[in-house]
């Protein structure tokens, strides 16, 4: 299992970082949204 996630890991490593970025991004708009009618 652990060979297979480094084969996994290695064939994606090019779009991996886009789409953790994509993913922090989303949850940082998502929170922005929750809290900003605490400050309106």
């Amino acid at each position: 299992m652990l060979t297979e996630m480094k084969d996994i890991l290695s064939r994606c490593s090019d779009t991996l970082i886009e789409d953790a970025l994509g993913v922090a991004t989303v949850f940082t708009v998502l929170i922005a949204a929750l809290y900003l009618p605490h400050f309106l």
